[in-house]
């Protein structure tokens, strides 16, 4: 009987590891895995301090961002953004729910070894609450496109 809950304990599928509640002091936490989009682009941004892990996911379609504030998930509405530049996306694009704002400003950089995509060089992700002090987290990674 031990031997049996052994094998199924060891044959089953590992579960992904919970992200950080909060990255290197900010009140920005991880989220969990992302699913590519059914249509459109997304970009997928992660932290570039000592703790590396993914951070949040701009939908280029779905105009929405989703982070983990203060161990919260949760989506943001796109509020305004500039001129559109590359794959649905703007440089500057300004996303608001409740009383926070967020600002996502990034460098979209097309590779020819990227078909469906493209990489994101630089990014800072502004966050704002009434309140509370704004913080600015650097960030990096890539945009993927539904085929």
């Amino acid at each position: 009987m031990i031997a049996a809950l052994l094998a199924a304990l060891l044959l089953a599928p590992a579960a992904d590891p919970r992200p950080p509640a909060s990255i290197d002091g900010y009140p920005i936490g991880g989220i969990g895995r992302q699913s590519l989009p059914a249509k459109g682009c997304a970009a997928y941004l992660f932290s570039t301090g000592a703790t590396r892990t993914l951070v949040a996911m701009a939908g280029a379609e779905a105009g929405t961002l989703r982070i983990a504030l203060d161990g919260k998930e949760r989506d943001y509405a796109r509020a305004s953004s500039g001129t559109v530049a590359d794959l649905g996306f703007a440089e500057t694009t300004r996303y608001v729910a409740g009383d926070t704002a967020l600002t996502l400003t990034m460098t979209v950089s097309r590779r020819p070894d990227l078909a469906q995509g493209a990489l994101v060089s630089d990014a800072t992700l502004l966050v704002e609450r009434a309140g509370k002090d704004g913080v600015i987290m650097p960030l990096a990674g890539m945009i993927g496109c539904a085929s």
